[in-house]
């Protein structure tokens, strides 16, 4: 099919390590791009370029202006940024600490607007923008008021990218993945044994999702054939959330 190729193309992966972002990374390089593994655990990042052609990995640190800086400068120029990696601390909000809504502000809101406006003046002509947010950011979610709010801003910011990029031929996306079987998932459900389970019998596809579910939506937002596609947020949730 015409419109699927990403050949010629670089795309950074923020989070590019984990569970939704080395499916992100498998499927972009599938399409033909040259893949930025950008990771906090530089071992993990490696090990994920190393089975994807072309691909290299990056060692950042979201919470530090300083390593997004030199992240953006090994870079270059990007045609594809997805805004993957994000932190959550799962507390009562009126039990929380506010150290930890500083890290996820930092790692999930600010690091996205620092590195996109770093990035974004290279896109001339063509780019794609991906904010990976959260089903919790659009309906709310128990334990995560912090986290919802920083993912919400994304929000925001992707539909003001939308309008300002588009004349350069950017578009500006938001992916919400709903609950989804990855490492950070699986660390809170440690700590609540049946959550799992619990989960999977209130969405009506009756099953977790899978990161291979997410990275199928952000690579078509990737391609040409997504390109009169700008300013929207989609839901990967199985059904538990429809707007």
């Amino acid at each position: 099919m015409e419109g699927l190729s990403l050949g010629g193309r670089t795309a950074l992966v923020t989070g590019g390590a984990g569970g939704i972002g080395r499916a992100v990374c498998a499927d972009l390089a599938a399409l033909g791009a040259r893949v930025v593994v950008a990771d906090l655990n530089e071992d993990a990042a490696r090990r994920t370029a190393a089975d994807l052609p072309d691909a290299v990995a990056e060692p950042v640190d979201l919470a530090d202006p300083a390593s997004i800086d030199d992240l953006a400068a090994r870079t270059g120029h990007a045609d594809i940024l997805v805004h993957n990696a994000g932190v959550s601390v799962v507390e009562a909000f009126a039990e929380s600490d506010p150290a930890s809504w500083d890290l996820m502000w930092k790692v999930n809101l600010r690091a996205p607007m620092q590195l996109t406006r770093l990035l974004l003046p290279g896109m001339r002509g063509w780019g794609r923008l991906i904010f990976i947010s959260s089903d919790g950011a659009r309906a709310g979610s128990g334990g995560e008021g912090a986290y919802a709010a920083t993912k919400a801003g994304l929000f925001g910011l992707a539909k003001t990218l939308a309008r300002e990029a588009a004349r350069q031929g950017v578009t500006s996306n938001v992916v919400c993945p709903g609950p989804t079987d990855t490492p950070m998932v699986r660390a809170v459900a440690g700590e609540h044994p049946g959550l799992l389970d619990k989960l999977a019998r209130q969405i009506p596809l009756r099953r977790i999702g899978r990161p291979d579910d997410v990275a199928g939506i952000v690579a078509f937002l990737c391609t040409d054939r997504a390109g009169y596609i700008t300013g929207q947020t989609v839901s990967v949730s199985g059904g538990i959330t429809m707007h």
